[in-house]
């Protein structure tokens, strides 16, 4: 494609050298670049893209995105912008066709929640008769095929090159978990949302954000982009969104009043059921995924095909249909007198409504082992020490993804919430020991709950990254060929 027709509607400050050159690819890694490529220089907060600009140049690049000048060899086109990663999401869109435009996007925002929603929506999708695609935390997948998910909102050009994959496989909708990361970094800019969907939020990402309201308002820059609002009215910082909307809006909720919302709940420890009602219609509903949060997923995913027109017998038959989600409050098949759930959980109101759960369904003893991840939001350590001890019986902290960071430090930044609790607990730093620690000890009726790392296969310590699934490591410490 021609740069000058990639950099329409785009602010440019100035060029240098021809505009009328043909880019057959782009890149943001210059270890990826191809020849006649246009290179994106993005400032990072560990590298920064200029400084790479010239090794994008000796691999073949024709012309560089940029915010200052670096001196590149005669000959190189060079285009000033204000923004590299804002323009980026645009000819990124623009490189590959919008697609957008021929897609019905939905896009998930929210501290908890997220992927469930995207994986309740795709199946009522399906149930409608659209091909759809995810991408998400787990994976990213084109009607049935999967594609391995690097980070849960890919970076401009990976996503646009993945929704225009979709409309080569005939896809007709696509629904994406959108990171507060991502929006804040532009990685959406270019795409089109039919319907934005926000879930709840929560402390988490404050190493990043700063502050919760700033965490508030890059959730909110989803829905400058989408063309119909869905939002959760029973959480707080949803009526704050909700009370600025300039698009249209559905609500959903249990307690506040909603256009969409659940009534006569009834938990088991086979799932939950409830009437949903909306604007008038209700449909009975059967989910397979216990627990209060799961009916929120569900008036999230409902509200979303509802507002796009979806029929609420495929609402209904679509929820139905979903079997549970990976690492998201998944039951282990372990032939033991114990049960051994697995869960995503890392943020104390993720974990809180996890233990609440259990502790509805449970017989015997809370068994909760968990602990924080490196190099992020080191205030909520003691938060998620507090209310893992104020639901469980018994705690193991151990190591989640400690990253570049100690161990020991992460965990005794844990202890003094959990202390405050009075509830027992063991410090075994290694996550496999640990692993061990609570299936050689756990007693009949007991719920263990492996909580932080729910689908991950690995383990980041000190700048590796490790194989380490913890379904393999339960199904080894029991014996059992696989779980």
């Amino acid at each position: 494609m021609i740069l000058r027709e990639l950099l329409k509607g785009i602010n440019v400050l100035r060029t240098e050298g021809s505009l009328d050159i043909d880019i057959k690819e782009i890149f943001y890694d210059s270890r990826q670049v191809t020849p006649g490529s246009l290179f994106f220089c993005i400032e990072g907060y560990k590298a920064d893209g200029h400084d790479f600009a010239p090794m994008a140049v000796e691999k073949g690049a024709v012309a560089v995105l940029l915010q200052k000048d670096v001196k590149l060899p005669d000959g190189i086109t060079k285009v000033f912008v204000e923004d590299t990663r804002k323009s980026m999401g645009y000819i990124s869109s623009a490189f590959y066709g919008n697609p957008t435009e021929n897609l019905i996007l939905f896009g998930v925002t929210g501290t908890n929640g997220k992927t469930t929603t995207t994986y309740m929506i795709k199946s009522i999708l399906e149930q409608s008769g659209k091909k759809t695609g995810l991408i998400g935390t787990i994976t990213n997948m084109i009607g049935d095929r999967k594609i391995p998910a690097e980070r849960t909102t890919p970076e401009s050009p990976d996503l646009q090159k993945l929704f225009h994959e979709m409309l080569q496989e005939k896809a007709d909708a696509a629904v994406m978990e959108v990171s507060s990361h991502s929006l804040e970094l532009s990685r959406v800019v270019g795409c089109i949302f039919e319907v934005g969907i926000f879930t709840n939020l929560t402390q988490d990402h404050l190493d990043f954000h700063g502050t919760l309201d700033n965490y508030r308002e890059a959730k909110a820059k989803l829905f400058d982009q989408s063309r119909i609002a869905v939002i959760n009215v029973d959480d707080e910082s949803g009526r704050m969104i909700l009370d600025r909307l300039e698009s249209h809006a559905f609500t959903y909720g249990i307690y506040k009043p909603a256009d969409i919302f659940a009534r006569d709940i009834e938990i088991t420890a086979e799932g939950v059921s409830f009437n949903l009602h909306i604007l008038g219609g209700k449909i009975g509903v059967n989910l397979r995924i216990p627990g209060i949060f799961s009916v929120y997923n569900a008036l999230a995913a409902a509200s979303a095909c509802y507002a796009a027109g979806v029929s609420l017998d495929d609402i209904q038959a679509g929820l139905e249909s979903i079997r549970g989600v990976p690492g998201r409050f998944e039951l282990l098949d372990t032939g033991t007198d114990y049960s051994v759930i697995l869960d995503y959980a890392h943020t104390p109101d993720g974990l809180e409504n996890i233990l609440k759960t259990a502790r509805d369904l449970t017989q015997g003893r809370i068994v909760t082992l968990f602990g924080c991840g490196g190099d992020r939001d080191s205030a909520k350590r003691p938060l998620m020490g507090e209310v893992t001890g104020k639901y469980s019986d018994f705690c193991i902290v151990t190591s989640d993804n400690p990253r570049s960071e100690d161990p020991m430090k992460i965990i005794n930044d844990i202890l003094p919430g959990l202390k405050k609790t009075g509830c027992p607990y063991i410090v075994i730093e290694d996550r496999r020991q640990a692993i061990e620690y609570a299936l050689k000890n756990a007693k009949k009726n007991d719920v263990i709950i492996l909580a932080g790392k729910g689908h991950e296969t690995y383990q980041q310590i000190k700048g590796k990254t490790i194989h380490f699934d913890e379904k393999e490591i339960v199904a080894e410490i029991l014996g059992r060929e696989k779980i």
